[in-house]
């Protein structure tokens, strides 16, 4: 990915764009008083610097149905470089973990996971956490309502 200057243009769509990925080329070009063609340009081009990584439908919960969603901290035995990253190559490719963070201090890891249920949980229990040698510990802290959840990242006022 290659490093760009960006400009307040810029940083308007990108905002834009984090509260809804669907506007039209159009509709975007006009609120921001440029051309559809230029709008179209400087688009692309935050995508491949890499501004843009992906673009997702965020789904209604309500809709999906009943989920279960958990904040688990996980403590390994070996924090070691290999160890870590063993750990985190063996749990991100699992559909029920949404976010996986390493940190410091406290626990190795914080997962977000989303399951069905309790024996959902169960099972990812078991597949991630009861046959891994290295987990020392895991403690979840199930979620009773969600007030708010947002991918949005916070941009700076202006380019720097």
């Amino acid at each position: 990915m290659k490093s760009i200057d960006i400009d307040q243009i810029d940083l308007q769509l990108l905002d834009a764009l984090q509260q809804d990925a669907s506007q039209s080329n159009q509709s975007l070009a006009e609120r921001f008083n440029i051309s559809a063609p230029t709008c179209l340009r400087r688009v692309r081009r935050l995508r491949v610097a890499g501004w843009i990584e992906r673009e997702v439908a965020i789904l209604s919960t309500e809709r999906v149905g009943a989920l279960l969603t958990a904040v688990i901290e996980v403590s390994l035995d070996r924090q070691d470089a290999a160890a870590l990253d063993a750990f985190e190559e063996r749990i991100t490719p699992d559909d029920a973990v949404q976010q996986c963070y390493r940190v410091s201090p406290g626990p190795d890891f914080v997962l977000i996971v989303t399951v069905r249920d309790m024996p959902g949980y169960q099972a990812l229990a078991q597949r991630l956490f009861t046959t891994d040698a290295n987990v020392r510990n895991v403690k979840a802290f199930f979620s009773l309502k969600r007030a708010k959840f947002s991918a949005r990242v916070p941009l700076p006022l202006s380019p720097s």
